[in-house]
């Protein structure tokens, strides 16, 4: 079967030569005839995978909850602005706002919801989605145009779409890594020219093995700034979910999922989710260079076990039949469960505020 967009990334090759793992990636995700967040229903079952909300209502309940926390930690602003950037299918924020309500009905009235999403397609998702909260949410293209106002701000699976540079240990040192033609005319990986400031790499270039892979992400650094930079003009908090790293390290994370499975990054451009881990050490670095606290940054089964994920499941299964008790309990496990490739270890959670603010469950460790 034909790959439309492998046939375009190859005739670009071969006219400009090799293009950097950062276009490539940028074209797998955006193209805008072939890109897979244009052709393809990536979340659930029938996509190619299986976000955090979709598993179960608790994971959007526990934001929910720790949001209401954040409010009133802030002093209960009025007019707060509530927002996510790519909500998906919206299921995170219909849990959010049904917690809201319940918890914080002044909070629910006051707030307006914003939703950063640029397809048109997952918009009316989420408009479907979240059609019992009509006139309170409003559509946004790009995180700039929110307006002006304390804000509560969540996003999940948010900076693993956003592309990265990878470099590559060459016998010259750090050569950027990038993306050509093989002899069989098929996409391979190759070391281009340009190389990397030395200071950027967690250790010297000599003490690392030829082949070894460094990932440098500027455009998470720059998002992340924006997000910074909103924060300390009105004030409030937001709360980072992604699967990623605690440090700054190396290693090749670019990996591609479609139909549930890992795929090759090169196999299938455009049909399969591109994505790589988070360096969470460098945004939360990020944080501090902006002058904004860093509440926290801890694995997800850990934040949301602190706070108070086992009871709301308990409270959920109450008088439920032992079917429906033992799916929550799975549902937990997968959430939350602690061990090599789980979710509740591979996802972290990074909490950034301004003004400073102490916030469950990361009260002790705030600085």
């Amino acid at each position: 079967m034909t790959n439309p967009l492998a046939d375009k990334i190859k005739a670009l090759i071969r006219t400009n030569g090799p293009i950097s793992v950062t276009d490539y990636f940028s074209l797998c995700l955006a193209d805008p005839q072939y890109g897979y967040y244009r052709v393809r229903e990536p979340f659930g079952r029938e996509g190619d995978f299986t976000t955090a909300p979709e598993i179960s209502q608790l994971f959007g309940e526990m934001i929910g909850i720790f949001l209401v926390h954040a409010w009133q930690e802030h002093g209960s602003p009025s007019e707060p602005i509530i927002a996510e950037i790519g909500p998906g299918r919206g299921t995170m924020m219909a849990d959010m706002l049904r917690v809201l309500r319940r918890l914080a009905p002044e909070l629910y009235q006051a707030a307006e919801v914003h939703l950063v999403e640029t397809s048109e397609r997952l918009r009316k998702v989420q408009a479907e989605t979240l059609a019992g909260h009509e006139g309170k949410v409003h559509w946004h293209s790009s995180f700039d145009s929110l307006p002006a106002g304390f804000l509560l701000l969540a996003a999940n699976e948010l900076f693993d779409a956003i592309p990265i540079r990878q470099f590559v240990r060459t016998a010259q040192g750090f050569r950027e890594r990038m993306v050509g033609l093989d002899a069989d005319e098929e996409l391979t990986f190759a070391a281009g020219v340009a190389g990397i400031d030395p200071s950027l790499l967690p250790t010297p270039a000599k003490s690392v093995a030829e082949g070894t892979i460094f990932e440098a992400a500027p455009a998470r650094d720059a998002v992340m700034a924006a997000l910074c930079e909103r924060l300390r003009a009105n004030g409030g908090t937001a709360i980072l979910i992604d699967y990623g790293h605690l440090s700054t390290g190396y290693g090749d994370t670019l990996q591609a999922v479609r139909n549930h499975r890992y795929d090759p990054p090169l196999a299938n451009p455009g049909r399969a989710d591109l994505t790589s881990h988070v360096d969470f050490e460098q945004l939360a670095l990020r944080a501090k260079t902006e002058s904004l606290q860093v509440n926290g940054l801890a694995h997800q089964g850990d934040f949301l076990v602190g706070l108070g994920l086992l009871d709301r499941a308990a409270a959920l299964g109450r008088d439920k039949d032992p079917a429906t008790q033992e799916s929550i309990r799975d549902d937990v496990e997968r959430l939350a469960g602690a061990g090599a490739g789980k979710m509740g270890e591979l996802f972290k959670v990074l909490v950034v505020s301004s003004p400073e603010v102490a916030l469950v469950p990361f009260r002790k460790k705030a600085r």
